[in-house]
């Protein structure tokens, strides 16, 4: 077995992440098509009742939630990741093309529970494969690496859904699905000719026993709650977006557009500075100061008068979602070093339990007023920081992903 190690060199690493750029830009475009016309694509060309569409909306991520937390288990017990990979392209692949062709709505149920939770463990396990890469070569870029593929993410959803809608206008449906089902192969490709089989995550050696840093259980779920209370402002603040403009501020509901793409222009730079800045500033300190600026944004906007005060917002919104998003993952990644894949799949799983919560807070929002799910939101993102501020991660000793043919090296620090 050919293992990618810490004495491959820069190059070595440069070339890795570029390939891993592929396929995060990839599955970004997969799902970037499919997931904002998924409701409709149910709705019109499976003829689902409104009842099927939410055990639907339902059933399909907790399966992605199960299925990536199984798949990073196994990826830190044996060096199977690149396997991975492609094995999850694979998955997504063939569940895309069928449901290209499949409207038979128990089919396709069928296909949200098997097929497309193993490709959901592509997301989390590319940035596990990133994050031994990284400590084995260059421990103190780690966070400026992860932080440029988050981007490469974040830009494919800014091509994908005017995509989507050039791609639903030509062809409907079958080819929106069949399109994601080539950017999944791509993915997969890119993972065979690009990427090279790493060793499982193992303790450096040379070091006493009590140098390894030991996050506590009650430390680990206290973090991920506060990611939780932190994701979930994401979805309920773009969810009620359209009708806070219309509603409470006498606005356009087409507005929200323009609004969002301020802030997904101003978010991709932000994300490679903080990437940057995790090079000589901890990494917590970037998460705590991103979960204040979230605060900051959400308690503006539930006193928003204007328009153009949602607009000014933006920079906080965006430097907010910049650093859960990416700083995020580094953060949550620290407190696990020997355990990669499992700790990005359960930053991962965050974002779908935290919109799950958006749903009801949304309809509470309906009947008092949307002012009120930007004030929920904050309360949220302030919860979450005080959180994160009482919930002190382990101080870090000398523990890195080691390589067949490498020396470890100790990951960023984060407290």
């Amino acid at each position: 077995m050919v293992v990618d190690g810490a004495r491959s060199g820069r190059p070595s690493v440069v070339r890795t992440l570029f390939f891993l750029g592929v396929v995060c830009f990839a599955v970004g475009i997969a799902n970037a098509v499919v997931m904002p016309f998924l409701s409709l694509f149910l709705s019109t060309a499976v003829h689902a009742d409104p009842v099927q569409i939410t055990i639907f909306l339902l059933v399909a991520p907790l399966s992605g939630v199960v299925g990536a937390t199984l798949i990073g288990w196994l990826s830190d017990r044996w060096a199977i990741r690149r396997a991975l990979l492609v094995g999850a392209s694979l998955a997504g692949l063939i569940n895309a093309a069928l449901t290209a062709y499949i409207r038979d709505y128990r089919v396709l149920v069928a296909l949200a529970v098997t097929l497309a939770p193993l490709s959901a463990a592509l997301f989390p396990q590319a940035f596990a494969y990133a994050r031994q890469v990284l400590s084995g070569a260059d421990p103190g870029r780690a966070a400026m690496g992860i932080s440029t593929l988050r981007t490469v993410f974040s830009l494919s959803w800014v091509v994908g859904p005017p995509l989507a809608a050039l791609l639903l206008s030509g062809g409907g449906f079958r080819f929106l699905y069949v399109s994601a089902a080539a950017m999944f192969g791509l993915a997969g490709l890119a993972s065979i000719v690009g990427l090279k089989q790493v060793a499982t995550p193992t303790v450096a050696t040379g070091g006493p026993a009590n140098d390894v840093p030991t996050t506590s259980r009650s430390t680990l779920l206290l973090t991920l709650v506060a990611f939780v209370m932190l994701s979930c402002p994401l979805t309920l603040a773009v969810q009620a977006l359209p009708l806070f403009i219309s509603t409470d501020l006498g606005g356009d509901a087409a507005q929200a557009g323009p609004v969002l793409g301020l802030c997904a222009a101003l978010e991709i730079p932000l994300m490679l500075a903080l990437g940057a800045l995790g090079t000589r500033i901890r990494v917590r300190v970037l998460l705590l100061a991103g979960a204040a600026c979230g605060v900051t944004y959400y308690a503006l906007a539930s006193v928003a008068s204007s328009l153009a005060m949602l607009a000014v917002g933006q920079l906080a919104n965006a430097a907010f979602i910049a650093a859960v998003s990416g700083i995020g993952i580094s953060y949550l990644q620290d407190l696990l070093p020997q355990r990669p894949g499992q700790a990005t799949t359960l930053f991962t799983n965050c974002h779908p339990i935290g919109a799950m919560l958006a749903g009801p807070l949304l309809g509470l929002a309906q009947h008092y007023g949307f002012r009120l799910a930007y004030g929920v939101s904050a309360v949220l993102c302030a919860a979450g920081l005080l959180l994160l501020l009482v919930v002190r991660p382990p101080a870090t000793g000398r523990v890195a992903p080691a390589y067949a043919g490498g020396t470890a090296r100790p990951p960023a620090r984060t407290g």
